[in-house]
């Protein structure tokens, strides 16, 4: 293809860093990941309301939103789980460029699908968060009904029942949401993420 009409806008763009020093603080992509039921949509929920009344600007991308909106079209193979990650990690990026902070909640069940994300958000801007709850704990919540219609066959290719989920190997955070009340385990993720998001003039 021809690229000489193309105009190369990007570099005469607003960088980063000039959107990071207006709104006050770094960018930063949270990426919750575990079990359908862990607490994931839950704990991100409370995570943004406490960084909101600390003045952070933050959005969730949530995989019911995702999945009903920008890709409604994918299903739950193992090639359309990864497709859906790739698009989520791109819009990630967006959002960094634009000195935004997001919280991910994607169950994001193989360790390629994670590594994946992080390569292409980035490392430095990439925290990885395994809610950590047994399959048993997760199918009592059953906060949508989803365990109770896998075993039925009413929902094929489910996560942990008839489609595997690998753990974690080396998250950033780890937290047991069996044991955790909501609020100490988005404290702990807190806890975490803020030396990386407290603004702070670079030399």
């Amino acid at each position: 293809m021809d690229h000489k009409n193309i105009f190369p806008v990007f570099e005469h763009l607003t960088k980063r860093e000039e959107k990071e020093k207006l709104l006050g603080q770094r960018a930063l992509a949270v990426w919750i990941c575990g079990l359908s039921g862990s607490g994931k949509t839950t704990v991100a929920i409370d995570l943004e309301r406490e960084l909101f009344k600390r003045g952070f600007i933050c959005q969730i991308l949530d995989a019911d939103n995702i999945r009903t909106t920008i890709n409604k079209d994918l299903g739950f193979s193992l090639k359309d789980r990864e497709e859906n990650i790739r698009r989520i990690s791109e819009i990630n990026k967006l959002f960094l460029i634009n000195g935004m902070i997001t919280i991910n909640c994607f169950i994001s069940p193989t360790s390629e699908i994670r590594q994946m994300a992080k390569e292409t958000i980035g490392e430095n801007d990439f925290v990885e968060v395994f809610l950590d709850a047994p399959l048993e704990t997760c199918q009592k919540r059953d906060p949508k009904g989803l365990y109770l219609k896998a075993a039925s066959g009413k929902i094929n290719e489910f996560t942990g029942i008839s489609s595997p989920f690998e753990k974690p190997a080396f998250p950033d955070i780890v937290i047991s949401t069996e044991t955790l009340s909501v609020k100490e385990s988005s404290k702990k993720i807190l806890d975490f993420i803020l030396p990386k998001i407290e603004y702070t003039q670079k030399d």
